[in-house]
């Protein structure tokens, strides 16, 4: 339970960080509707705007729903649950979010540089986004699989990144507790004479 509780206080500050900034966002986009230059904008800059007001308001609702969440879910000891809940809504939160901003990005583009440059720009910012969010934390994620190969030596850690017994480093060098490898000549444990 105490895992739950700090993976769900670590959850919520991932909310804090991103919630701001969508409600900027979101403010922002609707608030140019009500502009004077809005009048001209194109279909395509129209459809655009629909589509990414609608993801911003998507995005706002997934980051929102853990809140409601927790509040009909309070004391009813379903905290690990609630955990799941909450990560897959940051999860579809954050790809709403990249898709909210490479709308924004390219509805602003569109109108200052025009509709070529845009979409080059913004399909590179947009890469840029997928290789830190996506990208990046996959490696790391990867680079502390339990089925990566460790060099010899290397201890495993485990969800709490502490050592496990079994994978402490061996000076005798036999592996796990110096009972993995056995030979005829040494037992398990024995120091080699």
């Amino acid at each position: 339970m105490q895992r739950a509780d700090r993976n769900f206080g670590e959850l919520l500050q991932e909310f804090r960080v991103t919630q701001t900034g969508v409600q900027i966002l979101f403010a922002f986009l609707l608030s140019l509707s009500f502009t004077p230059r809005f009048a001209s904008v194109t279909n395509f800059q129209r459809d655009l705007y629909v589509g990414t007001l609608t993801s911003s308001a998507i995005t706002t609702a997934t980051l929102i729903a853990p809140v409601a969440a927790h509040r009909i879910q309070f004391q009813r000891g379903r905290k690990v649950e609630l955990v799941r809940l909450v990560h897959r809504c940051l999860l579809a939160g954050l790809t709403f979010l990249l898709l909210t901003m490479a709308g924004a990005l390219l509805l602003v583009l569109d109108v200052v540089v025009g509709t070529p440059l845009a979409f080059a720009l913004t399909t590179a910012v947009t890469a840029c986004f997928v290789a830190l969010w996506v990208v990046l934390p996959s490696c790391l994620r990867f680079a502390d699989s339990p089925h990566r190969t460790r060099p010899s030596g290397a201890a495993k850690r485990s969800n709490h990144g502490e050592r496990t017994m079994s994978d402490r480093p061996d000076p005798a060098g036999e592996g796990a507790g110096g009972c993995a490898r056995k030979s005829s000549s040494r037992r398990c444990g024995a120091s080699a004479s």
